[in-house]
């Protein structure tokens, strides 16, 4: 007989996972994000010319190399995470991460040999941020009842996306004192967090004959791993020139390796339809509730990457410059200019978060993606030049509207799915966002570039000849391919002197060409082509996603009741407005006041009586829960 855990008990456990697992989504999400800002200081201290064509490749890998492992790893931890433990498998990834930020901070080697070795020293800090990111929300889910989920569920959803807009600032500042100070920021976090999880944090023991032997799916990892990495490898290669083209979508290395990876992708999901132990159960996308999410959450991480991209070039490439700012001082200074899109998403998210949980995600999270396309609006009609408060209001109101989507939409794919699927659910839609994340930044540097490259030839031709440089230089400097000069604005840096040659012209104006406002006015009305276009894709997709959002039916909640003798008891489904039992097992059934949920009289065995908590769903009358529901297996809760 187990002893039914007392309410300061329970109240303490979801303190401790809570607080726990909101660090951990936010140093993981941080991460994804700091090198935005800190990759001119991080050039500098290794000795690397970030304008360089042959380090284009590092820079993009320095960028990349981090959301790529998370996004491929995530839901195989996921899915190991519902089979052996999932706070044990968080627990280890706070441990990876540490090492990982130790030996970042600590890297012995310059020059390409040591941008090399941070490459791979960010992947191997992307396998424990991916642990972290695949197990927080399944923890949380596992932890707190329906009625509360959606409030837990928005603080670690704002702590995770508060952490990839922080990054930029906080990247940004340390960057400024020393280059390896943007990785030591994480070791006090990373250890804190390794020693309080094992020593609080633990998998709640599986019930007497819930234990069996879990098979796992290599095939399934093995294709859907290396299919996701040659997409992600295709698009960092496609923004690189090749051959006479500005950039390398025809490159036969890059269709290949979009070919391979769509072909991988299709076969996974076919050993996924045959294998009796699937890593990732894709019967849950007959949910209608968590598909409709999960496509929310893509579309809408894709169009939050691509803001930051491109607000970065503007503020760096353009605006700071014209303001007086050296392009030394832009990465802080353009951190510090986009707190308004952080103070907005920190205000609107646990708002929405808890409200969700009384009144559905749709509303808010249809919203929200709304609220976001309105102000993707209001910055295309923003001169290149503009005034800050008006920026400042569109990036708050950009804020607001990620706020109200995020959370809602998080809760409502957890609670649409059983509790021994979460872990995997939690990694399907941590690939989503971090997929999409790596997806937008290609996307939207091959958009910009196109729009580039309609009006940047000419614009540099008649800047260049204007100050005195010769016809037959200026055009082929004229020539050059956009993706230069959009790395030159994403690094904050003048490439006009390099593209002169560093030498001097008789009767050439160098001081005015390699001056503080020369390329930031040059570029701000081809800059302005190229928003155009990657905006409209934005508002497009978010567009999409609120429709999605509005169609994704009612709410649905799968729940489990656990008997504390060990004893399964199947319950019915519950009316949507009837109270919910929590959730998790090893957890108390903190139902105070709350009406009790109707179990049959003749309560059945469970799968022959080998597991010991029961899914249960409550859906609205008359709603659309969907056919699936995948595998119900005693998930182990968190205590």
């Amino acid at each position: 007989m187990r002893t039914v855990p007392t309410t300061h008990s329970v109240a303490h456990e979801r303190r401790v996972a809570l607080g726990l697992t909101t660090v951990g989504i936010l140093a993981a999400m941080l991460n994804s994000s700091i090198l935005l800002i800190s990759l001119p200081a991080i050039f500098a201290g290794l000795g690397l010319d970030p304008l360089a064509p042959q380090n284009i490749s590092l820079l993009l890998w320095m960028l990349m190399g981090y959301l790529l492992v998370t996004a491929v790893l995530v839901v195989t931890f996921g899915r190991l995470g519902d089979q052996y433990g999932r706070a044990k498998l968080f627990n280890l990834g706070f441990a990876i991460f540490s090492v990982g930020s130790i030996a970042c901070a600590l890297l012995p080697n310059t020059g390409t040999a040591g941008a090399w070795e941070l490459i791979g020293l960010r992947i191997l800090q992307g396998v424990g941020g991916a642990m972290l990111t695949a197990n927080s929300a399944a923890i949380i889910t596992d932890t707190f009842p329906a009625d509360r989920r959606g409030f837990a569920l928005g603080i670690n959803q704002v702590a995770g996306l508060a952490g990839s807009f922080l990054g930029l600032i906080i990247g940004g500042v340390l960057s400024e004192w020393d280059w390896r100070a943007v990785f030591w920021v994480s070791v006090p976090i990373g250890l804190w967090g390794t020693y309080m999880g094992y020593r609080h944090l633990h998998d709640a023991p599986k019930p007497a004959g819930a234990a069996r032997k879990v098979t796992v799916d290599w095939w399934g990892n093995v294709t859907f791993g290396f299919g996701l990495i040659a997409i992600l490898v295709a698009i960092t290669y496609g923004l690189q020139p090749y051959g006479g083209h500005t950039m390398g979508w025809t490159s036969p290395t890059v269709v290949g390796l979009l070919v391979l990876g769509v072909v991988l992708l299709g076969v996974f999901v076919a050993v996924q339809m045959r294998v009796a132990e699937p890593m990732m159960d894709l019967r849950l996308f007959r949910i209608r509730a968590f598909t409709a999410g999960n496509i929310v959450n893509l579309l809408s991480a894709m169009s939050r990457g691509g803001l930051q991209f491109v607000l970065i070039i503007w503020l760096q490439g353009i605006w700071l410059p014209l303001h007086g700012y050296d392009f030394e001082q832009t990465p802080l200074w353009a951190g510090i200019y986009m707190l308004p899109l952080t103070v907005g998403f920190l205000v609107a998210g646990p708002v929405s978060g808890y409200l969700s949980d009384r009144y559905g995600a749709r509303a808010f999270a249809t919203g929200g993606l709304l609220i976001q396309a309105a102000s993707f609006v209001g910055l295309l009609m923003l001169p290149a030049d503009f005034s800050y408060p008006a920026f400042a209001t569109m990036l708050a109101i950009n804020g607001i509207g990620s706020g109200l989507m995020a959370s809602p939409n998080a809760a409502a794919i957890m609670n649409a799915v059983p509790a021994a699927e979460r872990g995997a659910a939690a990694g399907i839609r941590a690939t989503g966002m971090n997929a999409g994340q790596v997806l937008s930044m290609g996307g939207f540097f091959t958009l910009m570039a196109i729009g580039l490259a309609s009006s940047m030839p000419s614009a540099l031709y008649g800047g260049l000849t204007a100050h005195g440089v010769p016809a037959g230089t200026a055009d082929a400097i004229a020539q050059t391919p956009p993706v230069g000069t959009l790395f030159a604005a994403f690094l904050g840096a003048n490439p006009i002197a390099t593209l002169l040659g560093g030498t001097s012209m008789p009767g050439v104006d160098t001081a005015t060409l390699t001056g503080q406002t020369f390329f930031p006015s040059l570029i701000s009305g081809p800059f302005k082509d190229g928003l155009t276009v990657a905006f409209g894709v934005a508002i497009a997709m978010l567009l999409i996603a609120a429709v999605v959002s509005l169609f994704r039916g009612q709410r649905v909640v799968h729940d489990e009741v656990v008997l504390y003798d060990g004893e399964p008891a199947p319950v019915e489904a519950a009316p949507a407005d009837e109270k919910m039992l929590v959730g998790a097992a090893g957890s108390s059934a903190d139902t105070g006041d709350r009406p009790a949920p109707r179990i049959p009289d003749q309560p059945a065995r469970h799968a022959a009586g080998q597991h010991a908590a029961i899914d249960r769903t409550a859906v609205a009358p008359g709603s659309d829960p969907g056919s699936g529901g995948g595998r119900h297996r005693a998930a182990a809760g968190v205590r």
